[in-house]
């Protein structure tokens, strides 16, 4: 392979590592990972399903039964076994689980974290489409998002690598995304 190439896909990870998609609510955390994991060769997992089959019911009922703090505490129980029990993975998460210490320690140990990075004008786009998201229920979402913004992307900052997700089409973003895993894998080489 020529000096600055793009590795084989396969070889984009250190070895038994998988990839882990953090970011806010809207910032296409599962549409661009699965897209990802198909690229890869590996099998995609959205966190927020498994904590869903493992309470055996919705996000938003975890919510509103049990509150936020036993949300998150499942929420780090199962990024946990996902992320030590199975062979490497594409893993989108919640957007609230990378500001858990314990959760980034294992995301650190176990894998390549990816802060899918988008403005608030996209977020609020994004997630205006859908009504199921707990926390903009608890007020204006610009001005819930715009708190967001700024108690967790400096959490979001210490992750592997940052990529921007705009409004160009999916596929574009999964090209900087790979593109940043192959620049991130070069120079750990070096």
């Amino acid at each position: 392979m020529s000096e600055g190439a793009t590795p084989p896909l396969a070889d984009l990870l250190p070895a038994g590592r998988s990839v882990v998609l953090v970011g806010l609510m809207g910032a296409g955390k599962s549409s661009i990972g699965r897209r990802l994991a198909q690229r890869l060769g590996l099998d995609f997992v959205d966190a927020d399903h498994e904590i869903e089959r493992a309470a055996g019911c919705k996000i938003e009922e975890i919510f509103a039964r049990f509150g936020e703090p036993a949300f998150r505490d499942g929420e780090r129980r199962v990024i946990g076994r996902l992320l030590e029990d199975r062979a490497p993975i594409v893993l989108a998460t919640g957007g609230g689980a990378f500001m858990d210490p314990e959760t980034r320690a294992r995301i650190r140990e176990h894998g390549v974290s990816v802060w899918l990075r988008a403005d608030l004008d996209v977020l609020l786009r994004r997630v205006s489409r859908r009504s199921n998201r707990p926390l903009l229920k608890q007020g204006d979402p610009r001005e819930v998002l715009e708190r967001l913004v700024a108690l967790r992307h400096p959490v979001y900052a210490e992750a592997d690598l940052a990529v921007e997700s705009d409004d160009s089409p999916a596929e574009s973003t999964v090209e900087r995304v790979i593109a940043a895993l192959a620049a991130h894998r070069r120079g750990a080489a070096a």
